[in-house]
């Protein structure tokens, strides 16, 4: 039996496909252009503007409704992210949700609420044309269509049921509406597009240069090959050691450079991943990182401790929890090198445990610790405490990766004490009941 045609298309064509990609699997962009200083500028902006609007529309050119104290609630509402506990994290979940909720009221609701309040007057209709287009440059242009409508008709309902002659909503001001708002909807998806574009144009720049880097190591290991060969030659010769060595650190220069390469890209990817689905065995994984991992000597081996208190599933990206695990057992044994050239068994521990429906992944060591200074900016991007060799792009992309999948991990360090990074996911049901 064949299908519609019409249900034939959606499914093949190849601009159904991109349509339905755009619309239903791109990941959502909360808030456009997250950054500390922007939240704080939005902050700044709403607890200072409220205030100096209510004295323009009731002093300066009054209106026919201004209402003081729901202006002052609007700019503290606005204030609260200012907040450090928002603003220092705006890619977390929480964060994510008090901007929406803060955009969604302040914005259109707020607006449609004072437009109603004013009689419909050409003030209101301007401003809440404005508004609208404000609000598609805020946040992702599907959240900001649905909550532009919903509040529309949440605001003008609220407030017409206090307005005591009830008016109509004017046809022309209903045109400018949806003008105003096809044309944010039409501006965010082109942003949505062009920001799009410039990632899969990076992300194939990335691919080239990690492709010709990948060639003169591959050539660097061939050589280490045949060093290694010629010193098993002669076992006995005077340079048989010095030559065994040499192999040995030219195939841990190779394989931390194919680790650094296949962080960048993870690192990259991590903005086109739409959905995080894999199951993941937090047992499989730490043994699959553990085995995987480039030593750079015996002793480092040596020196992990791998302890299961029990097993739990959770999911999320499994090539991106690779490379987060691996990033915190590198930045440890790291640490340990620094501290110390002796590596004792049990330096580097990592723990794997739960507890009902929360699991936990704790990489600690003994190592030269973090001041406090830096334990407060770890996770941010370009911060590192390697002011050598450091990019500062590994502990931020650890957390980006961990909140994509809905789970949290902090730090306790102290200098000389050594550090504890504990991951929080949690467990997936589904999973845990069929065991």
């Amino acid at each position: 039996m064949t299908k519609p045609l019409s249900w034939q298309w959606l499914l093949d064509h190849a601009t159904a496909k991109r349509l339905r990609e755009e619309v239903l699997l791109a990941p959502l962009e909360h808030i456009l252009h997250p950054s500390q200083i922007r939240l704080k500028s939005i902050g700044v902006f709403s607890l200072i503007g409220q205030p100096l609007f209510y004295w323009i529309w009731s002093v300066w050119l009054p209106q026919p409704y201004e209402n003081f104290w729901l202006r002052c609630g609007m700019a503290l509402l606005g204030a609260l992210l200012m907040l450090n506990r928002f603003s220092s994290a705006p890619s977390s979940r929480s964060t994510q949700h008090l901007f929406n909720a803060i955009a969604f009221i302040e914005l259109p609701l707020f607006f449609s609420w004072m437009y109603v309040m004013n009689d419909h007057n050409a003030v209101w209709i301007a401003s809440l044309a404005t508004v609208v287009l404000c609000y598609f440059h805020l946040t992702d242009w599907r959240i900001a269509a649905a909550g532009s409508i919903a509040a529309f008709l949440i605001g003008t309902t609220l407030a017409g049921a206090m307005t005591p002659a009830g008016t109509t909503q004017p046809v022309a001001h209903l045109v400018v509406l949806a003008f105003a708002w096809l044309t944010g909807m039409m501006l965010g998806l082109s942003g949505a597009n062009l920001r799009r574009e410039r990632l899969s144009h990076s992300l194939t720049t990335i691919g080239i240069m990690a492709h010709e880097l990948r060639t003169p190591l591959s050539t660097a290991g061939l050589i280490a090959d045949a060093i290694l060969i010629e010193a098993k030659r002669q076992p006995d010769g005077p340079r048989a050691g010095k030559l065994e060595k040499l192999a040995q650190r030219l195939h841990a220069l190779a394989r931390s450079m194919n680790h650094h390469i296949d962080m960048q890209i993870s690192n990259a990817r991590l903005l086109q991943l739409s959905q995080y689905q894999d199951r993941i065995s937090a047992r499989e994984l730490v043994d699959e990182v553990i085995a995987a991992y480039p030593y750079r000597t015996s002793r480092e081996l040596d020196c992990v401790d791998v302890i299961i208190h029990n097993d739990f599933w959770f999911r999320g990206s499994h090539t991106q929890f690779l490379r987060v695990l691996d990033n915190l057992v590198k930045n440890a044994l790291h640490s340990l090198q620094a501290s110390s050239s002796v590596l004792n068994p049990g330096d580097l521990r990592i723990e794997v445990g739960s507890r009902q429906s929360e699991g936990r992944i704790t990489i600690s060591d003994k190592g030269i610790g973090i001041d406090a200074a830096s334990l407060q900016r770890v996770f941010e991007p370009f911060f590192s405490t390697d002011q050598g060799t450091g990019h500062g792009l590994g502990l931020a992309f650890c957390k980006r990766v961990i909140l994509a999948a809905n789970g949290s991990i902090r730090v306790k360090s102290e200098p000389a004490a050594g550090a504890v990074f504990t991951i929080t996911l949690p467990v997936d049901r589904q999973v845990a009941a069929t065991q």
